[in-house]
């Protein structure tokens, strides 16, 4: 009986201690790096290098990133994402891109709290429930609280546009 409680104690300590590590791993990606390793955030990984904006969301932040999956992309009218990765486009699409970050490490159980956020390009962005749902302007988040060094992410269905784009 002894045996079976030390090793049933080793056991639940090497499994803490993996879930700790793993945890602690994950919190040395930034918020670009764990977007990138998700696998469904290469439009928006591709969209943040043509934009000229991982530099910043590398930095330390904190940055809470609503993240639009490559299925919200992919329901853009036709071409604009093609228009908007051109180089002659990329104010547009830095701005558009600005919109979906918010400055400070803001968790779902803030934002369920709030009714507007001010963005990284220095525009409001509205929030509201919606039942049981968040939505951030016109987008629902699918996913919350993905944590990473520099802030956190939150998945969201739609691309954001900022007002008169």
């Amino acid at each position: 009986m002894r045996n079976f409680v030390a090793v049933s104690a080793l056991v639940l300590s090497v499994a803490c201690s993996s879930n700790m590590n793993r945890d602690s791993m994950m919190m040395k990606k930034d918020v670009v790096e764990t977007a990138m390793d998700a696998g469904m955030f290469n439009t928006l990984a591709k969209a943040l290098m043509a934009a000229e904006l991982v530099p910043m969301l590398k930095e330390s932040g904190p940055y809470t990133v609503f993240a639009p999956t490559d299925e919200a992309f992919a329901k853009l009218p036709a071409g604009t994402l093609e228009m908007l990765m051109r180089p002659e486009n990329r104010d547009k699409l830095r701005s558009i891109l600005q919109y979906h970050v918010v400055s400070g490490n803001v968790s779902a159980a803030e934002v369920m709290k709030m009714t507007s956020a001010n963005t990284a390009g220095g525009q409001p962005i509205s929030i509201m429930m919606m039942g049981d749902r968040v939505m951030v302007g016109n987008a629902h988040v699918t996913k919350a609280d993905i944590r990473a060094s520099n802030g956190t992410i939150h998945v969201i269905d739609t691309v954001l546009m900022p007002p008169g784009m």
